[in-house]
């Protein structure tokens, strides 16, 4: 099993999703910005280095909003979604096809890889939108 970070941003009303890029796997679903923990890392650690890597921000990893388990027919991933702040910087497309901030009336508009749609359903009841 592969531990992955992501970092759930929200902008007043509005969260960050990131388009994945062409030449990965689950090529242009969409996500929230992270990736995996490397060797040696923190989940904080990770999500902080990803942040900056795929986006050129930094980030405060604050609690964890949900925890999920995927099973991928090419990986099995253990995801862990903190709510984070950015702290230095705008986000910008160093890796992704896209970014934006949306709206949870929006989510659905957007297919987003198959690890997050528990998540998705989470932010749908805590945001009291319940169209997906």
């Amino acid at each position: 099993m592969v531990e992955v970070v992501a970092a759930l941003i929200w902008d007043k009303d509005k969260f960050l999703v990131c388009q994945r890029p062409v030449n990965k796997a689950r090529a242009l679903l969409w996500e929230f910005v992270g990736g995996k923990v490397e060797q040696g890392e923190t989940k904080e650690q990770a999500l902080i280095r990803e942040c900056k890597e795929e986006l050129n921000i930094t980030v405060k990893p604050n609690d964890v909003f949900m925890e999920v388990v995927h099973k991928y027919s090419d990986i099995t991933v253990h995801l862990t979604l903190f709510n984070a702040e950015i702290i230095e910087g705008v986000p910008q497309k160093v890796e992704h096809n896209e970014i934006k901030w949306i709206r949870s009336a929006e989510m659905h508009n957007y297919t987003f890889c198959p690890a997050d749609e528990q998540i998705i359903r989470k932010l749908l009841i805590n945001t009291g939108d319940k169209k997906i």
